[in-house]
C-alpha cells in the first residue's frame, strides 16, 4: 500500500526552506502531495496557478530522486480535510525554530483530534535554510534585494519580473 504524505502552505514564494522539506518528505512516503493554502481575503504575489506550476516544476525533480510521486494542488478549507480529500496519511509540518514548533503542536492535537487517521510529522529545517521565511523573501523582493540565496533560481526570476520598478 503507497503512503501518501500531504505538506500544505501558502508557498508565496517557494524557497529553499519548502524545498528542503519536499525533498525529505519525499523519503518518507510514495507520494507527496503538496497543498497551496487559498484564502480570498489575502493578496498574494504569486496567483495560486502560478505556485502550482512553480511547485510542478521545483518538485517532480525532487520527488523523482526520491523514488516518489508528487502532485501539487489548492484548498481553501481545513487543512486535515485537504490531507483525507487527496488520501494521506501524514501530514507533514516544518520546524524553523521553537515558536513553530509550540504553534504546530497545537495545531497538530487539534488535527489529530478532526482527523485521527491522519499523524502529524515535524521536520526540523536543515541548518542552511532555518532562518528562511517567505514573508521575509517577499520583503526583500518587493524593495529590490537579492533574494538568490533564498530561492530557487526560477523563483527569483519571477519575483525580480514582478517587482520590476
Amino acid at each position: 500500500m503507497a503512503r501518501t504524505a500531504f505538506y500544505a502552505g501558502s508557498f508565496d514564494p517557494v524557497t529553499n526552506g519548502h524545498l528542503d522539506v519536499v525533498a525529505r518528505a519525499c523519503g518518507l512516503a510514495d507520494r507527496l502531495v503538496v497543498g497551496v493554502g487559498v484564502h480570498p481575503g489575502k493578496t498574494p504575489v504569486f496567483s495560486a496557478d502560478e505556485r502550482l506550476k512553480l511547485l510542478d516544476a521545483l518538485c517532480q525533480p525532487l520527488a523523482q530522486a526520491k523514488g516518489a510521486s508528487f502532485e501539487a494542488v489548492t484548498f481553501d478549507g481545513l487543512v486535515v480535510e485537504a490531507a483525507q480529500a487527496a488520501g494521506a496519511t501524514l501530514l507533514i509540518r516544518g520546524l524553523r525554530d521553537a515558536t513553530d514548533f509550540d504553534y504546530e503542536m497545537q495545531m497538530a492535537g487539534m488535527n489529530g483530534e478532526l482527523a485521527p487517521g491522519v499523524q502529524t510529522v515535524f521536520l526540523p529545517a536543515s541548518p542552511g535554510v532555518r532562518h528562511l521565511t517567505a514573508t521575509l523573501v517577499r520583503q526583500i523582493a518587493a524593495m529590490g534585494g537579492d533574494v538568490s540565496s533564498f530561492v530557487p533560481p526560477l523563483v527569483a526570476e519571477r519575483l525580480a519580473q514582478r517587482f520590476k520598478g
